[in-house]
Parts: C-alpha cells; structure tokens; sequence
C-alpha cells in the first residue's frame, strides 16, 4: 500500500485519542491541551517502523465538540491532520483532513468509560480503530482493511505538563 493511502487512517486513529477518558461527564473534556508520543506501524513483511507524534486538542466549554491537530512522522511517513468531532450520548462521530495528501473522511463510534471503539472512513480505506485513555496516557490500536502492507499501527500518548 502506498504511504499516501495509510497516512490519513494511521493520523485518524491517534486522533480518536481524544475519545476516550474516564469518569468524565464528556469524554471529550479530560483530553484538552498538548499529547506526545510515539508507537509502532507493522507491515505484512515483518517490517515495523517508529512513530513519533504530537497533538493538541481545544474542547468547548461543555466538552461535547473538540477540535484538533496532530502531526506524526516516521523515516518514511509525515502527516499533518486536522479535525473535528462530536460527542453525544455515547457516540462519537467527526470529519478529519489530511493536508499534506489532500485526504479526507469520517469517523463513527462509541464510547463506553475508557474505552473507544470505532470505524474510520475515507475514499481510499476502512480501519477499525479501538483506544482507551486512563489519566495523562492513551494506548491506539489500528487495523487496516484493504492495506497492501501495512497491518497494524500501536501507539502511546502522554499529556504534555
């Protein structure tokens, strides 16, 4: 698969971080200000690559909409994501950009306490995204449907102090 199909679907899932804190009224609210961290793209060969990302996430007063950026780079990958989401009585649902590959799409999902589990869609790929955040960490898995080589991105965020 080509960097420029996976590159959307692996920025999507970080950001769908923001979905998933705990004992919150929104889990939206917990996840406003700076996350940094890292994790690992595999692919079908056996191959794994190292991730480094940063965000920033500014949720609304009421914690039901946040808006976010996020940039990640590896040796061979760097995006650059932009979005937007909506939380409202346990479903997550939002549109993202990716400026450096003019890619775009949605995201639909659940939340259940700590836990995320959702579909991200674009024009070139599905995955499957599942999270959860407890405290000032966050743990992303991302499954690709259709991906010629890559099989799972994992990654690990921490709120910046």
């Amino acid at each position: 698969m080509s960097q420029s199909r996976f590159a959307p679907a692996a920025l999507l899932v970080v950001a769908l971080g923001f979905a998933g804190a705990a004992q919150a009224a929104s889990p939206l609210s917990p996840l406003a200000g700076t996350w940094s961290g890292g994790g690992t793209l595999s692919t079908s060969d056996g191959m794994q690559e190292r991730l480094r990302c940063r965000a920033s996430y500014d949720v609304d007063g009421s914690g039901s909409e946040v808006t976010l950026n996020l940039r990640c780079a590896s040796q061979s990958y760097n995006f650059d994501l932009a979005g937007n989401a909506a939380y409202s009585g346990g479903a997550i649902s939002g549109q993202w950009t990716e400026s450096t590959r003019g890619a775009s799409g949605t995201i639909a999902g659940r939340a259940t306490g700590d836990h995320i589990e959702a579909a991200a869609r674009g024009d070139s790929f599905s995955a499957n995204l599942s999270l959860t955040t407890r405290g000032n960490r966050q743990t992303v898995s991302i499954r690709p449907h259709g991906a010629a080589n890559v099989t799972a991105v994992s990654l690990s965020l921490s709120r910046g102090r």
